[in-house]
């Protein structure tokens, strides 16, 4: 057997035992994700006062920059959630001036992502709609190619479109800042330090300090909720997405 052949024949094998781990890896990706896997969690955790049953009310504000979210869907999962039989019996009303607690959600992130970029949004903690947007990781899908006999090409290029194409690990992750305002009793007043950073131009960036009195305290947190399964699609995810994420609020009251 000359050299050349020698090659062929070996490139062929290589290209064989990859074709056959690339196929087992996509199996054990679709067995092991083959169920949904919804995760909701808070960066930190919120404990409005207890009010009496006449001051349970609740005003409900969403806001996105997020094409692909759909703010008046997410209410009304909001809403039903509020309204389940045996809660705490809060209710949503459409006045802020006469609702007790103001609660304002701004959806950063829904999008596909990574789990370690949910991670650090998460660890990020509260920006509200200052951010632009949490980081997102992107899945990385490395393949080796090993070209030279004809039948080696078409083996590897089958296994990486079997591991590539037809089965991958995705996670979907909706990112939500939440922000609760309540009214103090009378006579307490709240005051309000704030330190606002912006950048201006290209040149430089500007610092904005400011106090503010009110008749409202604030609590603030972030939802991040993550969806996983293979070859998700987000169209299959989202209800569940929005359902968890609606019951952490609710779970705040």
């Amino acid at each position: 057997m000359n050299n050349k052949l020698k090659k062929i024949v070996k490139t062929g094998v290589i290209g064989f035992v990859f074709s056959v781990l690339a196929g087992c890896a996509a199996t054990q990706t679709l067995l092991s994700k083959k169920d949904l896997d919804v995760q909701t969690r808070t960066s930190t955790a919120i404990f409005v006062d207890p009010v009496a049953k006449d001051k349970r009310t609740i005003y409900v504000d969403v806001r996105s920059g997020v094409m692909e979210f759909d703010r008046r869907q997410f209410k009304n999962f909001v809403v039903e959630q509020f309204s389940q039989p045996g809660g705490s019996g809060y209710q949503i009303i459409d006045d802020p001036d006469e609702a007790q607690f103001q609660m304002v959600v701004y959806v950063l992130n829904l999008e596909k992502t990574s789990p370690t970029a949910a991670e650090a949004a998460l660890s990020h903690g509260y920006v509200g709609s200052i951010a632009a947007g949490a980081a997102v990781g992107a899945m990385a899908n490395s393949s080796n190619r090993y070209r030279g006999a004809a039948a080696g090409g078409v083996i590897a290029g089958a296994a990486d479109f079997i591991s590539g194409s037809l089965v991958k690990d995705v996670t979907y992750m909706l990112v939500a800042d939440v922000q609760i305002k309540e009214k103090a009793p009378k006579g307490v007043y709240v005051r309000k330090d704030s330190k606002v950073d912006a950048k201006i131009s290209d040149a430089g960036s500007s610092r904005q300090t400011y106090s503010e009195v009110s008749n409202k305290k604030e609590y603030r947190t972030r939802i991040v909720t993550t969806a996983n399964q293979a070859n998700l699609e987000l169209k299959d995810a989202v209800d569940l997405m929005f359902t968890k994420t609606a019951y952490a609020m609710a779970g705040f009251f």
